[in-house]
């Protein structure tokens, strides 16, 4: 199972750090990624004769959006098989990475690395995106050219969709640092693991972005209040934030107040989200119940645009009416089903566990999924592979459940090590010192 691990970890560094995996070679790359995983938990699993499979509810909502688009090109209820057949590829995807992670990361042991890892990728992808802004050419990697405008950030074509990427990865080192579950000598790595990212997302200057983050933090500061947590490790994610807005001061807020307040001639216009959002409405009221195929919006918005300005529409900016259009009252049933279990089953985690790490886990995946699904009102972070991607493993995040250590589990046995290690200590201090006099019991 450690090579399930290990790619699963590859393929997520890969999407992101292949432009967003927004292109079709590196989605190929990824799907064909997962497959081969999918392949090698199977041979694993029948070697070594396991007869019990996992399957993590959100399994069940996303299995059965998959098979409605299966039936849109079954029946011929798509504009277009092909697109359909793209996005219905990268579903799948999504469907083994959740059935994945409910296989391979069952133990604490097993999420703390795998937390680790999350928090290393939005470290390192932050600095990129900080040492590009510095020096900006106007280029991806200082070399790539964007043919569709945008402002691009890190290894992101646009900035709005690497605000995605951070909103998803900043609460899984701020969360556990909030909560206290960080060793003292490794506070100041993790405080610097939420601290760069918080950083980059504000020198992005995405407004969307800003807004998710700020409503990222009032949510965990809400929860934290309601939990009745309180002391110097809530002050130090304070002081971690508070830092992060000084650090952006420092390098230049004027560059950055001045993005934020004004529009770009490459973005697109209020008025024209707006018109967006109303057309992509409209397409939706036109065919409710099945939509016009996954993925077919491009195809069909034009006969639509009512604010035509010679620029070519590939998302509406706003996931949710995307989706209806794409897929009607079944596929939006279908992602309220998702949804509701993630916000369920993350409430519940953390009601049940206090403040242990399963907690943190479940809390760090619902703060980052709430994140983006703010953002997804103005913006198509969920139709970037990458971050579709990471919004997953929030997702799952926020429902995973750590199972108790069973009797004759390795975890089980280093625990009564342990106990065992420290009632001998106990016992073998059999002497005290008083006024300089040894006295043995």
């Amino acid at each position: 199972m450690s090579v399930v691990r290990v790619g699963i970890c590859v393929l997520l560094a890969f999407a992101v750090l292949a432009f967003g995996a927004a292109e079709e070679w590196a989605q190929a790359v990824i799907e064909i990624g997962f497959s081969l995983l999918l392949v090698c938990f199977a041979v694993h699993a029948y070697l070594q004769k396991r007869d019990h499979v996992f399957f993590p509810p959100l399994l069940f909502p996303l299995g059965v959006f998959a098979g409605l688009v299966a039936i849109q090109l079954a029946l011929h209820k798509t504009v277009s098989v092909y697109d359909t057949r793209i996005q219905l590829q990268l579903v799948l995807t999504y469907l083994i990475l959740i059935f994945l992670l409910s296989q391979a990361y069952q133990r604490a042991s097993q999420w703390k690395k795998f937390i680790w890892f999350l928090m290393s990728l939005g470290f390192f992808v932050s600095i990129l995106g900080i040492l590009q802004y510095l020096t900006f050419n106007g280029k991806l990697y200082w070399a790539r050219t964007t043919h569709y405008g945008g402002y691009p950030f890190g290894p992101y074509a646009n900035r709005n969709h690497f605000a995605g990427f951070a909103e998803l990865l900043i609460p899984i080192a701020l969360v556990p640092l909030v909560l206290g579950k960080v060793r003292r000598e490794r506070v100041i790595l993790v405080a610097l693991f939420a601290l760069v990212p918080s950083v980059a997302l504000m020198l992005s200057a995405s407004r969307g972005g800003i807004v998710s983050f700020t409503v990222e933090m009032i949510l965990l500061f809400l929860l934290l209040l309601v939990r009745r947590i309180r002391g110097k490790h809530v002050l130090l994610g304070g002081l971690v934030v508070l830092g992060a807005v000084m650090m952006v001061s420092w390098i230049g807020v004027q560059q950055v107040l001045q993005r934020f307040s004004t529009v770009r001639s490459s973005d697109i216009s209020t008025d024209k989200r707006a018109s967006m959002r109303r057309d992509t409405l409209r397409i939706f009221l036109d065919h409710p119940v099945l939509g016009t195929g996954l993925g077919t919006l491009p195809l069909v918005f034009p006969a639509y645009d009512s604010l035509y300005d010679a620029k070519f529409v590939n998302h509406t900016h706003n996931d949710y009416l995307e989706t209806l259009s794409d897929t009607g009252v079944l596929g939006g049933l279908c992602c309220a089903w998702f949804l509701a279990l993630v916000f369920i089953q993350a409430l519940r985690g953390i009601a049940d566990l206090g403040g242990s790490f399963g907690a943190a886990l479940n809390l760090s995946g619902l703060v980052g999924c709430c994140g983006l699904l703010v953002h997804s009102l103005v913006d198509f972070n969920l139709h970037i592979p990458a971050n579709a991607l990471l919004f997953f493993v929030a997702a799952y995040l926020s429902t995973a459940r750590l199972p108790s250590a069973a009797p004759g589990t390795p975890a089980a046995s280093s625990s009564r090590r342990r106990r065992r290690k420290e009632s001998l200590a106990a016992s073998d201090k059999r002497y005290t010192v008083r006024k300089g006099v040894v006295s043995f019991s």
